[in-house]
């Protein structure tokens, strides 16, 4: 089978595609041909070989996340079977699924619902359930609150501002480019602010009447955070799930200070991983998920734009992520 392997870190030219065996699925796992793989900054932290909670083995086949067809089961596998559609994580703790088969655990998938594409699938896992779960269950997000949404023309930021409009929210997006906020205010949200820029926490106090944000994600990075930190509103909860800037910068002490000591206003600041969630609390997990899949078949809400390009165009996806052109969720067609 064709795959897309790196044997090293670095740039890139580390990603090379060639022909593997095709793995055999272990107990509680299924074989999967994929019919579609997301691409998330995960991959590129490992491609980069920046920092991860979890190993990289070289040679690695990158690709978090797939869609496709059951096509055999490891022995004990009852939740799904052989022609089944799913999508789902794979290649967490092994090979991934920028490949034309893979395995994956059968407990952590999910149906395909009719009428939804391969494409679309592939990329609900990382960005549409990760955004759902954020803003359910870690962010306690409610009717009537303002969540500020970060890289809102991305993947899990597009996901982040239509749920959070179903939710009853408003939405203040932030996106670098005016094409971008553009794009976030056509998703749903209510207002957009160059979030790159000098001087956005002004611009989002003064949309709030000065009271700050009930909810703030944050995904750029330690230097960033002081400054979401800023826009909360007392009792606001700030949810980091992500550090595209990298992780070489330190978080402002003095921002610290002011949730933790003076005037310590009863915020909260978590850290967000979809993969523990849906490995230590699946049943939470699981259920934002089910309402994600609700409102997708309901029509509630459609998702980001899906930018989808060939597995042997693998380098060039990653590099879309990395330089923030990307718009929507990339995905990669074996």
């Amino acid at each position: 089978m064709k795959a897309i392997q790196m044997s090293a870190t670095g740039g890139p030219d580390v990603l090379e595609q060639v022909d593997l065996p095709v793995p055999r699925p272990a107990a509680g796992d299924v074989l999967i041909r994929v019919e579609a793989a997301g691409v998330n900054f995960m991959d590129l932290m490992r491609r980069k070989g920046m920092p991860f909670d979890i190993p990289t083995p070289l040679p690695f086949v990158p690709g978090a996340e797939v869609a496709g067809t059951v096509t055999a089961l490891g022995g004990g596998v009852e939740t799904v079977a052989v022609g089944d559609r799913v999508f789902g994580l794979s290649g967490v703790l092994a090979d991934g699924g920028w490949a034309e088969l893979t395995t994956a655990k059968a407990t952590g998938l999910f149906p395909i619902p009719p009428g939804l594409s391969a494409q679309r699938a592939a990329g609900l896992t990382v960005v549409g359930v990760a955004a759902a779960v954020m803003l359910i269950e870690a962010a306690k997000l409610t009717e009537g609150e303002t969540v500020f949404v970060p890289a809102a023309a991305g993947g899990l930021g597009g996901f982040a501002v239509q749920i959070a409009k179903v939710l009853g929210a408003t939405v203040i997006a932030g996106a670098g480019t005016e094409e971008k906020r553009r794009i976030a205010l056509e998703l749903g949200a209510d207002h957009a602010v160059d979030y790159r820029g000098d001087g956005w926490p002004l611009a989002v106090q003064q949309i709030t009447g000065g009271k700050g944000v009930d909810v703030a994600l944050e995904a750029v990075g330690p230097r960033h955070l002081g400054e979401t930190i800023s826009i909360l509103a007392p009792f606001g909860r700030l949810i980091s799930y992500g550090s595209l800037a990298g992780y070489d910068d330190t978080i402002d002490p003095a921002a610290l200070a002011r949730v933790l000591f003076n005037p310590a206003p009863a915020q909260t600041l978590t850290g967000f991983n979809v993969t523990h969630w849906l490995t230590q609390r699946p049943q939470a997990a699981f259920a934002a998920a089910g309402r994600l899949l609700t409102w997708l078949a309901e029509g509630k809400l459609t998702g980001p734009r899906i930018t989808s390009l060939p597995l042997a165009d693998a380098a060039e996806a990653l590099s879309l992520l990395e330089s923030g052109k990307n718009i929507g969720k990339v995905v990669l067609i074996p």
